[in-house]
C-alpha cells in the first residue's frame, strides 16, 4: 500500500463579512462536524488535531474542538499568517505519512475586524517588518504610506508591470475572471459580475492597483480529515483523495532580490518544484487549480511561479483565457480569495475543500469536468509557501 495520506472529509462554513460572522469556535466546530460527517467518521477516530489562525489567544484550537468533543487528544495550535491552514494540512499530512498516527484533524478559523490588516501586538518587532525595509530601499520612488499588505502586494504588482511591459489591465481581467466563477459558488460572498472597466475605475490604492483587485477581510471556519490508506480501507472510504504531493518552504535570500520575490515569488518556485518532483508529475498534468489571489497581482505572479506558464507569460496566459473553462487549467473555480472572502486560518483549508469537491465530481455548476489533479497554492508573507497536490485515488 502507499504511505501517501488520504484525504476523507472536508467541509467549510460560508465565510461572512466582520460583525455578521459567528464566534469562532462555533464556526470551528461547525467545519469540523460537517468534515466529519463527510469522512462518515467519528471524532473518536481522530488521534491528533491541528488548529490554524492567526487572530486569537493561545489554545484557541483546544476551545474549538472541545465543542466537538473531549477526547484528550494531542490538539496545536499554529500561526503562518495567511498560510496557517495549510500549515495546520502539513503537519496533519506529516503526522500520518510518519506513521505517528492514522487519523489527523486539520482545521482552521479566523475572527477578522474590518478594514486593512494590522498587527495586534505594537510593543514588539514586527515579525514582517524586513519586507517593508527592503521594499524601500528596493524602490524608494514608491509610495510608503499605504497600510502594509497593499504596499507589498501592490509594489510587486507594479515591478511585475515595468519588467515584462504588460498591460495593467491584467490585474483587472483576473478580477473579472474570478468573480465570473464565483457566480457557481453557494460559499462565494462576492457574486455580483465585474467588468474590467468597473475594475480599473475603482478606486485606486497604489499605482496599478485598485480596490477590486484586493480581498476582503472575512471570517470562517474549514476542516479536513487526513488518514492513511490503510485507515481508508477499513473503513470502506471509497472516495478518498490522494496528497500526491506537498512542500513548506520559507524564505531565502533570495527574497530580498526584488519585490516580486518579496511576496513569495521564489518561495513559490521551489515548493512548486518539490512537490512535481514527489508527485512525478508536472504543471501540464494540473486540471485544476486554486492559488492564493489575496491581490491579482499576486495571482498573476503565481501562474509563473508554479510553471502554469513562462516567465513574463502571464498576460498571453489571461488574454489565452488559460486561466477558467475551456482553457489549459481552470484557476480558482470558487471564485477565490477575491469572491469567497480570506479568513486567514481558514483559507488553506477552505483552498482544500473545493479541490476536493472537484475530484470527487461533486463542485455543482462550477465542476471541472474531468479533473483529475488538482494543485494548491497558500501563501503568507513572513513567510511561508505551501503547495499541495492532490490526486483521485
Amino acid at each position: 500500500m502507499s504511505n501517501k495520506a488520504r484525504i476523507i472529509g472536508v467541509n467549510m462554513v460560508k465565510f461572512a463579512k466582520p460583525g455578521s460572522h459567528e464566534p469562532y469556535e462555533v464556526m470551528g466546530a461547525k467545519a469540523i462536524r460537517g468534515a466529519l460527517e463527510d469522512a462518515g467518521i467519528g471524532y473518536d477516530e481522530v488521534q491528533q488535531a491541528f488548529a490554524g489562525y492567526v487572530y486569537g489567544d493561545s489554545a484557541c484550537g483546544q476551545r474549538t474542538v472541545y465543542d466537538v468533543g473531549m477526547s484528550g487528544i494531542p490538539v496545536f495550535n499554529l500561526t503562518n499568517y495567511c498560510a496557517s491552514g495549510s500549515s495546520a494540512l502539513f503537519l496533519a499530512r506529516q503526522a500520518v505519512e510518519a506513521g505517528v498516527v492514522e487519523c489527523a484533524l486539520a482545521f482552521g478559523f479566523e475572527e477578522m475586524k474590518p478594514g486593512a490588516l494590522a498587527s495586534a501586538w505594537s510593543d514588539r518587532t514586527l515579525p514582517v517588518g524586513w519586507i517593508y525595509e527592503c521594499q524601500q530601499k528596493l524602490a524608494p520612488e514608491l509610495p510608503q504610506d499605504a497600510p502594509r499588505a497593499i504596499k507589498a502586494f501592490g509594489s510587486a504588482g507594479w515591478e511585475y508591470i515595468n519588467r515584462y511591459g504588460a498591460n495593467p489591465d491584467i490585474f483587472a481581467k483576473v478580477a473579472v475572471k474570478s468573480r465570473n466563477h464565483a457566480m457557481n459558488n453557494p460559499y462565494a460572498l462576492f457574486t455580483k459580475p465585474l467588468t474590467v472597466e468597473e475594475v480599473m475605475g475603482a478606486t485606486q490604492m497604489y499605482p496599478y492597483l485598485t480596490r477590486l483587485m484586493a480581498c476582503p477581510p472575512t471570517c470562517g471556519a474549514a476542516a479536513a480529515i487526513v488518514c492513511s490508506e490503510a485507515f481508508a480501507r477499513r473503513h470502506g472510504i471509497t472516495n478518498a483523495i490522494e496528497i500526491a504531493g506537498q512542500a513548506m518552504t520559507t524564505d531565502t535570500e533570495a527574497s530580498k532580490t526584488d519585490l516580486i520575490n518579496l511576496v513569495g515569488a521564489d518561495m513559490t518556485r521551489r515548493a512548486a518544484r518539490q512537490v512535481y518532483e514527489q508527485a512525478g508529475v508536472g504543471p501540464e498534468d494540473v486540471d485544476v487549480v486554486e492559488l492564493h489571489d489575496c491581490f491579482t497581482p499576486n495571482e498573476v505572479i503565481s501562474y509563473e511561479g508554479l510553471g502554469l506558464c513562462p516567465e513574463g507569460g502571464a498576460e498571453k496566459f489571461i488574454n489565452d483565457g488559460d486561466n477558467t473553462y475551456g482553457g489549459k487549467y481552470v484557476v480558482n473555480p470558487s471564485g477565490g480569495l477575491m469572491s469567497k472572502g480570506h479568513p486567514l486560518g481558514a483559507t488553506g483549508l477552505a483552498q482544500c475543500t473545493e479541490l476536493v469537491w472537484h475530484l470527487r465530481g461533486t463542485a455543482g455548476k462550477r465542476q471541472v469536468e474531468g479533473a483529475r489533479v488538482a494543485l494548491q497554492h497558500n501563501i503568507g508573507l513572513g513567510g511561508a509557501c505551501v503547495v499541495t497536490m492532490y490526486q483521485r485515488a
